[in-house]
């Protein structure tokens, strides 16, 4: 009997990266899990034995991230699916521009999803089968007023993605992105101010799951928050900065 289908998840501490990792476990995946923190991914895995396994990781590392895919590949077999979801820091205060902290951010959020598609990619080109995902966000499809860094580093993704969805067309190897909106995740937990149509980590996984075994390249969340960006998108810049002065009180 063949072994179910092999999935790794970086970012998968906490959050949509944790909880994606309980959905696909739930469901008939293996999953190795990828984060910086070591004693989170073994609480993670403690909870599925035998469907999670380990591989602290620092996405930063683009060596480190090469090596981790070779060990899963090694112990585990090839991976199936890849989803790189690591990310950090929503907040941005620009009355304390730090070019440092923007360049962190753009290193882990972009950075971290290059390092990782580097590491996989040539083995599923090599198989002619494979599916990578990046975790990007509707705060991608236009920039947000105090989320600067966060929205350039999730465009980013978002185009890349776009970019390697027709690249990649006929090689058997499938290309997806996520797009959620306010998900209760550490993220989000700090956030100042309202999360209109926010949903648990939990609903996110499922969105996510469904959207990633019908191999789906956009799968963006909630609906509602989905379709007023998506129109906000198609606005002229005028209209656009106006809206978004008003609704933020600017």
């Amino acid at each position: 009997m063949a072994e179910p289908r092999l999935a790794w998840i970086t970012g998968a501490s906490s959050g949509i990266g944790a909880a994606l990792a309980r959905e696909l476990a739930d469901h008939g995946w293996r999953v190795a899990v990828s984060a910086r923190r070591a004693d989170a991914l073994a609480k993670l895995c403690s909870e599925r034995p035998q469907r999670l396994w380990a591989y602290p990781l620092d996405v930063t590392d683009r060596a480190a991230c090469a090596a981790t895919a070779d060990a899963i590949a090694a112990e585990l077999g090839a991976v199936d699916l890849a989803v790189f979801n690591a990310g950090i820091g929503a907040e941005f205060d620009v009355q304390h521009f730090d070019a440092d902290e923007v360049n962190r951010r753009m290193a882990v959020n972009y950075g971290g999803a290059v390092n990782g598609i580097g590491a996989v990619l040539p083995a599923m080109q090599q198989r002619g089968a494979g599916q990578i995902a990046l975790t990007a966000s509707v705060a991608g499809y236009r920039g947000l007023p105090g989320a600067a860094p966060y929205s350039a580093s999730k465009a980013a993704m978002i185009a890349l993605a776009e970019s390697l969805y027709l690249d990649l067309a006929g090689s058997g190897v499938d290309m997806s992105v996520i797009c959620p909106g306010y998900v209760t995740t550490p993220l989000t937990a700090a956030r100042q101010g309202s999360m209109p149509f926010v949903i648990s980590a939990e609903a996110a996984a499922e969105h996510i799951r469904h959207g990633l075994e019908a191999k789906r390249f956009e799968i963006a969340f909630p609906r509602r928050m989905v379709w007023l960006l998506k129109t906000l998108q198609r606005l002229p810049y005028a209209l656009y900065f106006s809206l978004i002065r008003r609704a933020a009180g600017r």
